[in-house]
């Protein structure tokens, strides 16, 4: 153990020890001294802080001082009782105030000590109070927005884990602040109450057992008990103001010993301060040697511990740097503004607790989860998602935003349960009637009591969390084409090419352009369909963007190279699938209304046909639900992509697929003709 640390132990078991065995006057006036040394020190600390994790240790050595100084109290109360005398400290104090009026001199202290207990400790109390109970309601929404930060990547883990701890400290901080603000108070009683009790019994004891004149009594016992109060009372009101000036500090991890000693000492400066001002007071009618004394331990002190440090030359360009930092985080600079996140998920105040993990919230942990599932399901990595509650949203709603841009939100009822129906409702199960968010189909909100009816009933019963965790996921799903650009595309090539360079060479940057391979695999996640197998799509581009460079078709070739993996995603276990064709008709049709143009080729229909051809479609789908089954439409490929087209607005859910992109192996079921009546 350090002798530092070692020293405030010390000090500690001086203090108990200090209640129990009787001092000498010259002892009583040393620690007098000291207490008067210790708190200026203290005060001056608090005013020049800069940071809350400079001092920290205020409210455990506010409960030392405390404790110091009631030491002291009873110490010298022991003395005037027994010997009617405290030390020189004490009796210089007390004819300073008293003078030649006993009664003038009691009224003047009086009014030091209404205003240390009214003014100073009732001020720093109630502001401790305060501080403490709106750090505590403000913590969640500090770790969200820490929690924000990181998954936005502003932060890495080692920060936030810093930050974390950090609003954890101040919590601590301000709950014992709250508490040592007490010690303040109570002290202040206690000086009070011990001025009643040594002018009483001062009296009592003199005139009783010493054999004193009652005016001899009065004058020897209030001049002793002032000069007692006043150097109890000096000190305890710098610490209360201290209190007020720290109270905003939070609290650190290092041990007490340690945190005293390194944040006490801080300034040496300051210690040439007191210094000064202790040695002024030897040439008052103190002890000047004893003054000297102290005022000279605490100048070699100030020198020692200025002692310059031989510090590591820090680099030029570091400074630089550090510089410009600076100026980026200067109030006039707006370029962070423009900045917008590509996904950010908001929340009424109502729903902090999927998010607080203090509150057994999971949210952040799922969508780490959910990134990791669209990116094997997908073959896109997903950004970060921006997490943050939103004053401006109902309490129990959120809202999902991809590039800025509202495209899904929703309700949540924390302490209930989503109850979705099996196909019948069930009167006899009693909940709030909604809209599953993903999906859209009939559920309600049921509460805990009748979850197991529910189940047995035969209703699918899911938790708030995992309702909006898989409306996240499917909206991710159903916009990923959005999240894909030239910079992320770019972030892809780069990493087939460690593995495929040759590939890559081939394909980029001729005979396509970023841009050209970004449209293409934007359109395949448009369509639902992964491109996580990025070779054979570039393999595809390579044999094929020699010969077009039209995205749609380069799609189409792309499609159909990836058919084993379509199949597999859309046929059923028992290698069947059932489909809507298209008829002979209606696929000549399409094919006699294709224009080409230099830039490509679109459709132009008619409206008559086109509305046949929907209401055709429209019955064919309609029948399909009533199966539960997944509407896919089968044609041929030269017409895939226009009928995708043409019935996309009407019908976003439907699935096009053509002949090649689906495996021979595969027993494909016709459920339906789409025809033109």
């Amino acid at each position: 153990m350090k002798a530092r640390d070692l020293s405030v132990l010390l000090g500690v078991i001086l203090i108990i020890i200090m209640l129990v065995i009787p001092l000498p006057g010259w002892l009583l006036s040393l620690l007098i001294l000291t207490n008067i040394s210790l708190a200026l020190i203290v005060i001056l600390v608090s005013m020049n802080t800069t940071e809350a994790l400079q001092f920290s240790i205020f409210p455990s050595l506010l409960l030392l001082l405390t404790l110091f100084r009631l030491g002291l109290n009873v110490s010298t109360t022991r003395s005037i009782l027994s010997e009617a005398d405290a030390g020189g400290v004490v009796e210089t104090f007390g004819t300073f105030v008293i003078g030649d009026n006993p009664l003038v001199g009691f009224v003047v202290f009086t009014i030091l000590v209404i205003i240390q207990f009214l003014v100073i400790t009732k001020g720093s109390e109630r502001v401790s109070e305060v501080a403490a109970r709106f750090t505590l309601d403000a913590m969640p929404g500090k770790q969200m927005s820490i929690d924000a930060d990181l998954n936005a990547g502003l932060i890495n883990e080692h920060q936030a884990k810093d930050r974390r701890e950090k609003i954890e400290h101040e919590a601590d901080f301000y709950g014992a602040m709250d508490g040592a603000s007490k010690f303040v108070k109570g002290d202040a009683i206690a000086g009070i109450i011990i001025v009643l009790i040594n002018i009483m019994f001062g009296l009592i004891i003199g005139m009783m057992q010493m054999g004193m004149s009652f005016g001899e009594a009065i004058t020897t016992y209030m001049q002793l008990t002032v000069g007692d109060g006043l150097v109890s009372q000096i000190p305890a009101l710098l610490i209360s103001t201290a209190t007020g000036i720290v109270v905003t500090r939070v609290a650190s991890k290092g041990n007490l010993g340690s945190d005293v000693t390194e944040q006490l000492f801080r300034y040496p400066t300051l210690l040439y301060i007191a210094s000064g001002t202790i040695f002024l007071l030897g040439l008052t009618p103190i002890n000047f040697w004893l003054t000297t004394s102290i005022a000279a331990v605490l100048a070699f002190g100030a020198y020692w511990l200025s002692r310059p440090v031989q510090e590591p030359e820090i680099n030029k360009d570091a400074e630089e740097v550090q510089t410009e930092t600076n100026q980026m985080k200067s109030p006039e600079n707006v370029v962070g503004l423009l900045s917008m996140d590509p996904i950010e998920f908001e929340f009424g105040y109502g729903l902090i607790p999927l998010a607080d993990t203090n509150q057994g919230g999971d949210l952040l942990d799922r969508i780490v989860m959910i990134r990791r599932q669209l990116a094997i399901e997908l073959g896109l990595v997903i950004p970060v998602v921006r997490i943050r509650d939103n004053i401006q949203l109902n309490p129990n709603e959120y809202s999902l935003k991809i590039k800025g841009n509202e495209v899904a939100k929703g309700e949540l009822l924390l302490d209930h349960y989503l109850a979705m129906s099996p196909g019948m409702e069930d009167d006899d199960i009693d909940g709030v009637d909604t809209m599953e968010p993903a999906f859209g189909l009939p559920a309600k909100w049921i509460s805990e009591e009748v979850k197991d009816e529910a189940e047995l009933s035969g209703y699918t019963v899911v938790d708030p969390p995992s309702v909006v965790s898989t409306h996240i996921t499917e909206v991710i799903k159903k916009h990923a084409h959005l999240l894909l650009g030239r910079q992320e595309t770019k972030q892809l090539i780069d990493h087939l090419k460690e593995t495929y360079p040759i590939l890559v060479e081939e394909v980029t940057p001729e005979p396509l352009a970023i841009g050209d391979i970004q449209k293409v695999l934007a359109k395949l996640l448009r369509e639902g369909v992964s491109i996580r197998n990025l070779p054979i799509i570039f393999e595809t581009l390579a044999d094929f963007g020699k010969m077009t460079n039209d995205t749609d078709l380069l799609t189409e070739y792309a499609r159909q190279s990836l058919a084993s993996q379509i199949t597999k995603q859309f046929a059923q276990q028992d290698n069947t699938l059932k489909v809507i064709t298209v008829g002979n008709e209606v696929e000549q049709i399409i094919a006699e209304h294709i224009q080409q143009t230099e830039h490509g080729s679109y459709l132009s229909l008619d409206p008559e046909s086109q509305q046949q051809i929907i209401r055709s479609v429209s019955e064919k789908v309609e029948q399909l639900s009533l199966q539960e089954e997944t509407p896919i439409i089968l044609c041929s490929p030269t017409t895939r992509m226009y009928i995708k087209q043409l019935l996309e607005r009407f019908f976003p859910q439907v699935i096009v697929l053509s002949y090649n992109e689906l495996e021979p192996n595969v027993e494909v079921q016709s459920v339906g003709v789409v025809n033109v009546a």
